[in-house]
């Protein structure tokens, strides 16, 4: 898909991924409505850009989602791409997260994606061409210990992405999956950091991520995983993952010493 002129809505966009990203596009010529939950912060990313539209909103909610939507519709009239970046994390044991927490990761994570792609997917079946960008991560293929919630919400977007794809096969409108692996952005907190240094845990810089995510739009992938040897471990999983469980073992007892919460 060609990025220039293109109606585009960007979650997350007031992140370390996401201001990034927007930059991108807007250099690439995209008409950008950008979206977070930080009002402030998502002008401030706005304002710098040409043809730039910041929507504040809460997307762990229906009508946060809702509203967000109806916003970019009403600025730009229709969407040709619409790309779910936004989401959250958590680095803890299971049994330490509440309720509250994981129905609101759950609901950015992974209902958020779903629930904006319904929203614009009809325009998009009528003018017969768009792309959903759904990025989700290597966790969504490897459930990592301590990153339950986080996984099994990365789980989801990856099937929902695959099945919308077969869904959507002859209508002309296209669905990408994005799986960076960790990334060095705030997302990631102090103790996920001490933990990725304790176990060389591999992470990159925003700016790897935006151009792969880039590449993928340009080049209509399917599928997109970032970097090695985490590429190469999400197919053996699939077909041995006792293996993956071995390899996996003296890291998940490392991470253990930083995840554990009252």
């Amino acid at each position: 898909m060609q990025i220039r002129d293109k109606r585009l809505i960007l979650t997350g966009s007031a992140g370390g991924i996401g201001s990034a990203l927007a930059t991108a596009l807007a250099k690439r010529g995209a008409r950008l409505v950008l979206i977070d939950r930080n009002g402030e912060a998502v002008t401030a990313v706005a304002q710098g850009l040409a043809q730039a539209h910041a929507v504040a909103a809460d997307l762990s909610t229906a009508d946060g989602c809702k509203q967000a939507v109806d916003a970019a519709l009403a600025h730009m009239g229709g969407v040709d791409l619409l790309i779910n970046l936004a989401g959250l994390n958590s680095f803890r044991n299971f049994e330490a997260e509440t309720p509250e927490a994981i129905e609101r990761l759950m609901h950015v994570n992974l209902l958020a994606p779903m629930l904006l792609t319904r929203a614009v997917l009809p325009g998009m079946i009528a003018q017969k061409s768009g792309r959903i960008v759904n990025v989700g991560s290597v966790f969504g293929s490897i459930g990592f210990a301590w990153f339950t919630a986080y996984s099994a919400s990365k789980f989801g977007l990856r099937g929902f992405s695959e099945a919308l794809r077969r869904e959507l096969a002859d209508t002309g409108v296209r669905v990408t999956y994005v799986a960076p692996r960790a990334v060095k952005t705030p997302m990631n907190d102090d103790a996920v950091m001490r933990m990725g240094a304790a176990t060389g845990m591999n992470m990159d810089p925003p700016e790897r991520v935006v151009a792969r995510i880039i590449d993928a739009i340009d080049d209509d992938h399917k599928d997109t995983y970032i970097g090695f040897p985490e590429s190469l471990f999400v197919r053996i999983n699939v077909i041995l993952p006792r293996l993956v469980d071995i390899a996996l073992a003296k890291q998940n007892r490392i991470a253990a010493k930083f995840a554990r919460r009252e």
